[in-house]
């Protein structure tokens, strides 16, 4: 099971208050689908608007990255610049 967490506010809104949740995954593509089977939107909202912090490395684009069984995907705002 990934480990998924997020301390942004809109993730909440999809999870009905969730911070945090469990999912079987075994790439970033595969992870954002169980989100959107489990709550309806996410996936999509995470793929457009989030960045994410793979255990422990950051990715701005982390759609090709594998996961581990015991990965730890922590979900953050994505870091734009102007």
């Amino acid at each position: 099971m990934v480990y998924v967490s997020s301390v942004a506010q809109v993730v909440r809104e999809f999870t009905g208050g969730l911070d945090h949740f469990e999912v079987e995954a075994e790439s970033v593509r595969a992870l954002l689908t169980a989100c959107d089977q489990r709550f309806p939107g996410l996936g999509k909202y995470v793929r457009e608007h989030m960045a994410m912090a793979i255990d422990g490395v950051l990715y701005q684009e982390a759609l090709g990255e594998h996961l581990r069984p015991d990965s730890e995907v922590v979900l953050i705002p994505k870091i734009t610049g102007g």
